[in-house]
């Protein structure tokens, strides 16, 4: 069975979910393609405020399917490289999404799984989720953006360790290192995202957006760019109606509504 993407829509959340189980959710073209034109029509869609990414089943996703790659190195590199093309689209899709994007992680998030949980913005894993990037022991390097993720969030030595040696680490684990949120019980990991996406989704749209487009852009800016950056954000979320609603939501102490 070929993997496919199931969306469905939870309140204001939108859920992609990658569904393969027997394959431990491998990754497959189709899914890649699938999620960025789920994520492109969740951008227009003013209705939609977060979007949670999840595995079907025990597992969140193993990474690419190692007999397709075999197929495709007996066949020739071409479809390899689109099948890399739409899977590194899809990474971009997650990056670049200005709404909230949470990874509900159970089980396994391996290779191109692990780069996915990576790319996006949150990451709730369960207790017993297990992380790796095995790439080097078949012989492979890291796609995905594993690598480039890796490197801007953790120590170098402690980057090159997970990328050569493969072990799995676990989501305390990762909890620790920064790059896990939250750690759930067992099976817990989909509810408590939705959970946060539902508190995200009380936010003004916009604030989100400008918050994840600063903290994106910072790693590659200078301070004093980067200013420049906030100052004109902060002024245009100030004469945003959502800052014209926060403001008069605070000094009546009620809850603010926003668009």
């Amino acid at each position: 069975m070929t993997a496919q993407l199931l969306t469905q829509r939870h309140d204001a959340t939108l859920i992609l979910t990658i569904s393969d189980p027997q394959a431990r959710n491998a990754l497959s073209p189709q899914v890649s393609a699938a999620a960025v034109e789920a994520l492109s029509v969740a951008e227009a869609d003013a209705s939609v405020r977060a979007v949670v990414l999840a595995g079907d089943g025990a597992h969140f996703c193993a990474g690419g399917n190692l007999r397709r790659l075999a197929v495709n190195r007996a066949t020739g590199s071409e479809a390899q490289e689109q099948h890399l093309r739409l899977f590194h689209q899809f990474i971009e899709a997650l990056r670049t999404h200005p709404k909230p994007v949470i990874a509900a992680v159970e089980g396994a998030a391996a290779g191109g799984g692990f780069s996915l949980a990576l790319a996006c913005d949150l990451m709730v894993a369960a207790e017993d989720a297990r992380f790796s990037m095995a790439y080097a022991r078949v012989g492979l390097s890291p796609d995905g953006g594993g690598s480039w993720h890796l490197a801007c969030f953790l120590p170098r030595a402690l980057a090159l360790e997970l990328l050569w040696l493969g072990e799995a680490a676990t989501a305390r684990q990762l909890q620790t290192w920064g790059l896990v949120n939250r750690v759930t019980d067992s099976g817990e990991a989909l509810s408590q995202a939705l959970r946060m996406a539902e508190e995200l989704a009380a936010f003004a749209p916009n604030a989100l957006a400008s918050a994840k487009e600063l903290v994106n852009q910072a790693r590659v800016r200078a301070l004093g760019e980067h200013l420049a950056a906030e100052s004109t954000h902060f002024v245009d979320n100030l004469f945003h109606a959502n800052g014209a609603e926060g403001l008069q939501a605070f000094f009546e102490k009620r809850a603010p509504r926003f668009s």
